[in-house]
C-alpha cells in the first residue's frame, strides 16, 4: 500500500481565547477553535457566506508561549494534519476530527482583552510572520525581475 499525504492549511480567526493545560505526564497542550469563512454565489447568483469551525490542538513548548499571545479574534495561519477519533455518548458512537498543528503563524488581528480591545501586532513565533522591515524591503523598482 502506498503512503498518502495528510496536510491541512487554515487561515482564519480564533473564535474564543485558547485553552492551555499541562497533562499529568507533563505534556503542554493548547486547544483552539478557528473559524474560516468563504463567500460564494448560490444558484440564484446571490452572495452567501459560509463559516466552518475547526478544532485545533498544538502540543509542546510553543503551546504555552502562544497561549499568552493568542486571544479571541486573533488572525492566524495553521499548518498541520487531520486526526479523527471516536468516542461514545449516550451509547452512541461519535466521531471527532481535529487539526494537530505543526506550525502556527500569527497574522495580526484583534485580541479580545475584555476592555479596550487593543490591537495586537503580528508576533514572531520562530516560524514566520516576519514583516517587510525584517527583510529590508525594497520598492518595486529595486526588484531584479
Amino acid at each position: 500500500m502506498s503512503e498518502g499525504l495528510n496536510r491541512v492549511t487554515l487561515f482564519g480567526n480564533l473564535g474564543a481565547d485558547p485553552e492551555f493545560r499541562v497533562t499529568n505526564g507533563g505534556q503542554q497542550v493548547l486547544k483552539m477553535r478557528v473559524a474560516t469563512s468563504e463567500t460564494y454565489l448560490d444558484r440564484n447568483k446571490q452572495r452567501q457566506d459560509r463559516t466552518e469551525w475547526h478544532s485545533v490542538t498544538l502540543f509542546g513548548k510553543r503551546a504555552e508561549a502562544l497561549s499568552r499571545l493568542l486571544g479571541k479574534g486573533a488572525r492566524l495561519l495553521v499548518e498541520g494534519s487531520l486526526r479523527t477519533s471516536s468516542y461514545e455518548k449516550n451509547g452512541e458512537k461519535r466521531y471527532s476530527t481535529e487539526v494537530i498543528a505543526s506550525n502556527i503563524i500569527l497574522a495580526g488581528g484583534k485580541r479580545d482583552t475584555g476592555g479596550g480591545g487593543r490591537r495586537e501586532e503580528p508576533a514572531d513565533t520562530g516560524s514566520g510572520g516576519y514583516s517587510d522591515e525584517d527583510y529590508g524591503a525594497k520598492g518595486d523598482d529595486d526588484i531584479p525581475f
